[in-house]
């Protein structure tokens, strides 16, 4: 396990390492998830195997230091982790990130773009959601106050989370989980959809097939954006159909960058 600080208060971002050559891979966990319990089983697999490989736990879950002062927003995610990145010597690395953590990886390529060469989102956050009482994950979460969460409102969203996600989830700090479901659900300005457009690094998302086509897919595909269905999969792509997964994610770290369509 290797650590860096990324706050002022020495608060410590950590990581599993796996050796190899360059560029690093970087792999992103979304919200109350960790990149271990996500990713080791592709990041070891032959066709993924042999770079530099990092399992990056986001400030606030998992195997990181979960600070009550933090901010949680996307911005704020996207700034530590750049911290982070380079007190490992890492730059130019190849971002493959889940859900939250896909929001997380676009905003750090666009605010510190010598950090990232190439994306891989999967089934990532690409705009503001809205806030629903009761609903699963980020939306419910975020629909009550930090302080109702706090006091109690948490036991609903490990009831409605269920025994896998709360495996994960019980590890994050719970300001964390809050401010950083609350801020996912705000997303950023200009939005993560328009940051990703703009973005001149070679892209993908991959996405639950049975979700039907992505809202906005034909603007993605004239900006370069590649957007690949996944058959025989939920939103956890990479632990529904781990064959499926890995192959998609290796053909689009072996693609040539697309180019965007004229108008």
């Amino acid at each position: 396990m290797r650590s860096a600080a990324v706050t002022s208060e020495d608060d410590q971002i950590r990581w599993i390492e796996l050796p190899g050559r360059e560029p690093a891979r970087v792999y992103v966990h979304g919200l109350g998830a960790t990149s271990s319990a996500y990713f080791t089983a592709a990041a070891v697999d032959p066709r993924l195997a042999g770079h530099r490989s990092l399992l990056v736990d986001l400030l606030g879950h998992g195997i990181s230091d979960r600070p009550a002062h933090f901010p949680y927003t996307l911005e704020s995610h996207a700034d530590a982790l750049a911290t982070a990145l380079t007190a490992a010597g890492v730059a130019g690395a190849e971002l493959i990130a889940h859900s939250m953590g896909g929001s997380v990886a676009i905003v750090l390529a666009a605010r510190h773009p010598g950090l990232v060469s190439r994306l891989v989102l999967i089934d990532a956050n690409l705009d503001p959601l809205p806030r629903v009482p009761g609903a699963p994950g980020s939306s419910g979460i975020a629909a009550q106050s930090e302080r109702e969460f706090l006091d109690g409102g948490w036991e609903q969203v490990r009831d409605r989370a269920g025994a896998h996600w709360w495996s994960t989830m019980r590890l994050a700090g719970r300001e964390a989980l809050h401010r950083s479901a609350y801020h996912l659900t705000r997303g950023t300005t200009p939005t993560m959809r328009e940051l990703l457009l703009e973005l001149e690094i070679p892209r993908t998302i991959l996405l639950p097939e049975a979700d039907g086509p992505l809202p906005g897919g034909e603007a993605l595909g004239r900006a370069g954006v590649s957007v690949v269905p996944v058959p025989d999969c939920g939103h956890n792509i990479m632990l529904d159909n781990p064959e499926g997964f890995v192959r998609a994610t290796a053909a689009a770290l072996a693609a040539p960058p697309a180019g965007r369509m004229r108008s």
